[in-house]
C-alpha cells in the first residue's frame, strides 16, 4: 500500500518504526537514530550492515534483517 501511494502520488513518506525487519523490506532509504542522534543513513542493506546499527538496534536479528533488506 505504501509503495503504491509513493508511486502514484509522488510523495515522501516518513515512517518511524522500531521493528526494523518490516521497515527494511519497504523503504528506499533509512536514517537510524540512537537517543536522538543520527548514527547511520543510507540504503537499507548498507545501514543493516553498519556495525553501530547492529550493536544498537539489530542485536540477535541482525542477519535476518540484513537478508530482508538485500531482498528489497
Amino acid at each position: 500500500m505504501l509503495r503504491n501511494i509513493r508511486a502514484e502520488l509522488g510523495v515522501t513518506i516518513i515512517w518511524v518504526e522500531h521493528i526494523m525487519g518490516v521497515l527494511m523490506r519497504v523503504v528506499d532509504r533509512v536514517m537510524v537514530l540512537d537517543h536522538g542522534e543520527k548514527i547511520a543513513e543510507g540504503k537499507p542493506h548498507e545501514v543493516a550492515a553498519d556495525p553501530r546499527v547492529i550493536e544498537v538496534y539489530l542485536g540477535s536479528d541482525a542477519e535476518e534483517t540484513a537478508v530482508a533488506a538485500a531482498r528489497g
